[in-house]
This record gives C-alpha cells, sequence and structure tokens, in this order.
C-alpha cells in the first residue's frame, strides 16, 4: 500500500498535453513480452489507429509480422481524452485498476499514447515475439465500455500467416 501510495504521488498529474516523447534512445528500451520501443528510423509500415468517443478503437484487430517495427499513428477523433496502452489482457487489467485509484496519474511508455481531443500521436513499437496481444484504453471507465483491440504478431517462420 505504501508504496502505490508513494509511486502515485511521484506521478500525479492530469493526462494534459505536457506528454512528449523523449529521442529514440536504443540503451533504454526495455523488452516487454509484447515486443520492444522501435527505433523511428526503421520502420516498415504505418498503421492508422482512430478513437473516437464511441468508446472504440478503427480498426479494432492489427495484423504484424514478428520482427516488424510499426508506427502507429493515433488520431483521437472524439471530444474528450483518450489513450491507447499496448499490452497483455493481464497488464492492460493491472494498469486499468490503478487507473481507478488514481484517475489523474501520469504517466509515459513508449507503448502508450495520450492523445487530447482532435489530436494526434505516434507510438513506434518493434513487435519481436509472435502472439496475441491487445491495446486499449485506460481512462477510468473506457476500458469497461469495451475500449479494446487486439494485435496478432504473426511468426516469422510461417510463410501464409495473413492469407
Amino acid at each position: 500500500m505504501l508504496a502505490a501510495l508513494l509511486f502515485a504521488s511521484s506521478v500525479v498529474q492530469a493526462h494534459d498535453d505536457a506528454h512528449t516523447k523523449p529521442a529514440f534512445d536504443a540503451s533504454k528500451a526495455e523488452q516487454k513480452e509484447f515486443g520492444i520501443a522501435g527505433d523511428p528510423a526503421r520502420v516498415h509500415r504505418t498503421i492508422k489507429l482512430i478513437m473516437n468517443d464511441d468508446m472504440r478503437f478503427t480498426p479494432t484487430r492489427i495484423k504484424v509480422k514478428e520482427g516488424e517495427t510499426v508506427k502507429l499513428v493515433v488520431k483521437n477523433k472524439g471530444k474528450m481524452m483518450h489513450e491507447v496502452v499496448l499490452g497483455t489482457m493481464a497488464s492492460l487489467q493491472q494498469h486499468a485498476a490503478m487507473m481507478h485509484k488514481y484517475p489523474t496519474m501520469a504517466h509515459e511508455a513508449p507503448y502508450m499514447a495520450h492523445v487530447k481531443p482532435g489530436g494526434i500521436q505516434e507510438i513506434v513499437w518493434t513487435f519481436n515475439r509472435p502472439g496475441h496481444f491487445d491495446f486499449a484504453c485506460l481512462i477510468p471507465g473506457h476500458f469497461e465500455a469495451g475500449m479494446v483491440g487486439k494485435i496478432e504478431v504473426g511468426e516469422k517462420n510461417r510463410r501464409n500467416y495473413f492469407n
């Protein structure tokens, strides 16, 4: 409990325009179960991801190949703040629970983007592990309303994964 309070007190800020992504530094990239921060100079393709106040993403499913570095261009077409966070369903559920306890906490990582109404943010991510992963808006109430999507990362060796 004390650790959670100390964590929250050190990061409490509102979700606002102050979120900026630092320049890519490979030495600081942290391997996650669902991949690792990608180098913007090595992007294989760009995927547009739209968020809206219907608590939905478009598209709701993204397919990538293992080893592919993708730039997600995230646009908020709604009138309220939204975010996208990549992860596993377990990690997203845990993060969503923390957001309910501390709804104004600021949090920044290369696998998330906080997007003000009408705004655009980018995530550059390397999907270096095959599997089924997720993305969601973790602003309290949004995740529970179904603002989630799926990411399928196909294995390098499977030739017809997407056919």
